[in-house]
């Protein structure tokens, strides 16, 4: 056990009071040459959060000594929340008590009000630890002795001022990096100097720029790791011909989108003389040509997964590899790791294994092709593939067992409309489709979740460190809350002390095809915990899965990378106790790293989503279309349309009423008409205005005249004849 571990044991006994220095040290026995090194470890776990010295130089964990340590998340209108690290209550900051604090900056905060059993907290910054913005994207203000900077992420509410030395020629409007120089306080602005022009606002290209700039999203592979890709033979070593098990006679395919390029799963499928289905998953070997700890890896761990950004990837690996010599592109020999699973008419694994293969991919499918070859019987394509169409069959009926098992026992199959952004040469958005999810694509969801829970209890009985894929069960009283809200639309929701998810399973089978389903479905997933990747295996409650892993995907993920390795090691026999500590280390910051850089990725996936179906939008104000109510607020109701775009009628453009936010029932009832707009109603709207700048699409209600109107407006044209 470590030094730092041995101290937080330590100030965790329940009969611990605050000491010095001296005090610590005389407790720990500290000689008079070690004294440095002591201070070393105690002034890193300050650093770290772990540990706080207050005023008195006594030393002690925060949480006994009132404070909490977390990072803020900050507000346009100057207010924050820190998200505690101990996943305790937030505590909310208003603005006068950020003390120079910014959004992401990791913080300690001292609790100076609590409620409800200490459910609702309010605080006050005390102390900044670690600052994330160090430099921030946004758009060049200039006035006649100095300039701004007003950032491009709205939590940052402050401007950071720059003075006319270091605007490094940018002018008005200019999209900028600026640096930050010197921190703020509550009397004053950040201050910074400009170290990057981007472009003028509104020029090609320089939307989605903006975006990757404002995440740190990597745009280029450093030197160094681009080059290593670059030597890394295209040719298999032949010594690894002769020590792995050839596949390569085997029938197997990869079924993808039209235009992926990083192919890393193949399937395989063989009806066995006894009835059960033989699986192969085959995923390519990333892990091979990305040692750990190469340059590779390095920039593979840093990234954490690729993100796809609609016309663009920023990938976790150099081309060279992702859609070179790691790809399964048809008919060439690749290394990969094969799970051989054999399953049985009820969806049981009853045997598995793993081996280091050699295999060649026969055709490279698409999920249109193959859906229309299933579900449309398309003729042309039948004929074209002939050779495989028993083995579509046997795929889609194997599918469909997975499928029924997983949710006899539980699974929540959320059914959510994603959508498919189209945009033309310029990166103009000229279309939003709906994406569809069909048989192709759950025959590789259902193929690719058992070999992943194939694979993590496969792994977690052999004790070996791990990264899993874990999702905890609900927050209590979130449940509690969509409870409430399920029970008003006729949906009862029964739960004791603990939760399975077959109760929320039910529910979303009853609202399945319903008006509200989209509503009740995104409501349920609010309340409902994120997933996330962890060294300890907990389970995947979504999943209703006791073991859970991400193994399928080592091209874009980093998880499935370094389990490969683990995977590689443990079936070699190569694992001994000195690489158990090493691993023990290494997969719990993948873990938390991963997890980090999976929300970075999604948050801005989701942003540059936002900014093109406002694009769209903004040249469709006036258009009428249906939609349905999505959610409601005490500032009025977002409308969701068919092809997934949201937009908010703001509460004061109801005007036939004055309309009261009833929070239990999540709907605005009209004081004198007693009209109601609830969750999941239809409505007819109108696009009226487009804020490009902040991604937000306005509506209004199209009001419907009814027949009593339009008669006693014919009756006025008559009388007027």
């Amino acid at each position: 056990m470590d030094m730092k571990k041995i101290i937080l044991a330590f100030m965790e006994e329940q009969a611990y009071k605050p000491m010095n220095l001296k005090e610590l040290a005389y407790i720990f026995g500290i000689k008079k040459g070690e004294i440095e090194d002591f201070k070393s470890t105690l002034r890193e776990m300050i650093e770290e959060g772990l540990v706080i010295k207050n005023r008195k130089k006594l030393f002690g964990l925060p949480e006994k000594m009132g404070l909490v340590v977390g990072k803020l998340q900050g507000h346009q209108k100057g207010f924050g929340f820190v998200i505690p690290q101990d996943e305790s209550p937030d505590v909310f900051i208003t603005s006068s008590f950020m003390n120079g604090a910014m959004n992401g900056d990791k913080v300690i905060a001292k609790v100076t009000r609590e409620q409800n059993n200490g459910k609702k907290r309010e605080g006050e910054i005390v102390r900044v630890i670690e600052r994330a913005n160090t430099r921030i994207i946004g758009t060049f203000e200039e006035s006649q002795n100095f300039g701004f900077v007003v950032p491009e992420e709205k939590r940052i509410f402050q401007d950071i001022f720059v003075a006319k030395s270091d605007t490094k020629g940018a002018s008005h409007k200019d999209i900028v990096i600026v640096e930050i120089t010197s921190w703020p306080d509550n009397r004053r602005n950040p201050e910074g100097k400009i170290v990057d022009i981007l472009g003028k606002k509104g020029e090609q290209g320089i939307d989605i720029l903006t975006i990757i700039k404002k995440y740190s999203l990597p745009e280029y592979f450093p030197e160094k790791v681009q080059r290593f890709a670059e030597e890394i033979p295209s040719e298999i070593p032949e010594k690894e011909y002769k020590r792995r098990e050839d596949l390569r006679e085997v029938r197997m395919i990869t079924i993808d989108g039209s235009d992926a390029k990083d192919l890393d799963d193949a399937v395989s499928i063989e009806k066995l003389k006894n009835g059960n289905y033989l699986l192969g998953v085959h995923i390519a070997d990333v892990s091979f040509y990305v040692r750990e700890k190469n340059p590779l890896d390095k920039e593979a761990l840093k990234r954490g997964t690729s993100v796809y950004l609609i016309d663009r990837v920023i990938p976790m690996l150099p081309k060279e590899l992702s859609n070179g010599i790691c790809s399964l592109n048809p008919k060439v020999d690749r290394l990969a790791l094969t799970c051989f699973m054999q399953i049985n008419n009820e969806g049981k694994v009853v045997d598995s294994r793993i081996a280091e293969t050699i295999i060649r991919t026969d055709e490279r499918m698409t999920y249109s092709d193959v859906t229309s070859i299933l579900r449309d019987k398309d003729e042309e394509l039948i004929k074209k593939y002939d050779y495989l169409i028993e083995d579509f069959k046997t795929m889609e009926e194997l599918c469909k067992i997975l499928n029924g098992k997983r949710l006899k026992r539980g699974a929540i199959d959320f059914d959510f409309e994603e959508c498919k952004i189209i945009l033309n040469e310029m990166g103009k958005p000229i279309d939003i489709k709906p994406y569809e999810r069909a048989i192709a694509n759950r025959i590789i969801e259902e193929f690719m979740l058992v070999c992943n829970e194939t694979i993590a209890e496969y792994m977690y009985w052999s004790n070996t460190p791990f990264v899993y894929r874990i999702h905890e069960e609900p927050n209590e009283e979130k449940l509690q809350k969509f409870n409430e809200f399920a029970y008003n639309l006729g949906y009862s929701v029964k739960f004791k002390n603990e939760i399975h998810p077959k109760v929320l399973q039910s529910v979303v089978e009853k609202v399945r095809g319903q008006k509200e389903e989209t509503v009740v479905n995104t409501l349920l997933l609010r309340s409902m915990m994120k997933a996330k990747y962890s060294p300890q295996s907990v389970g995947h409650f979504g999943l209703a899965a006791k073991y859970y892993c991400h193994f399928t995907s080592p091209i874009r993920r980093y998880p499935d990378l370094i389990i490969h390795r683990i995977i590689k090691e443990f079936i070699n026999g190569s694992i001994d106790e000195k690489r158990t500590i090493s691993l023990k280390s290494a997969v719990e910051y993948a873990s938390v790293q991963s997890s980090d850089m999976e929300r970075i990725a999604q948050e801005a996936e989701r942003e540059v989503d936002d900014l093109k179906k406002a694009e769209y939008m903004s040249e469709r104000v006036n258009n009428t279309y249906e939609g349905i109510i999505s959610s409601v607020t005490n500032f009025g109701m977002f409308v969701e349309l068919p092809n997934t775009v949201e937009g908010l009628i703001h509460i004061s453009s109801l005007e036939d009423d004055y309309y009261i936010f009833d929070e239990q029932h999540l709907c605005l009832m009209g004081e004198r008409t007693k009209n109601v707009y609830k969750l999941g109603d239809p409505v007819k709207i109108i696009v009226t205005r487009v804020d490009l700048d902040n991604h937000d699409i306005y509506f209004d209600l199209v009001k419907e005249k009814d027949d009593l109107m339009d008669i006693m407006e014919d009756e006025e044209l008559d009388l007027e004849e």
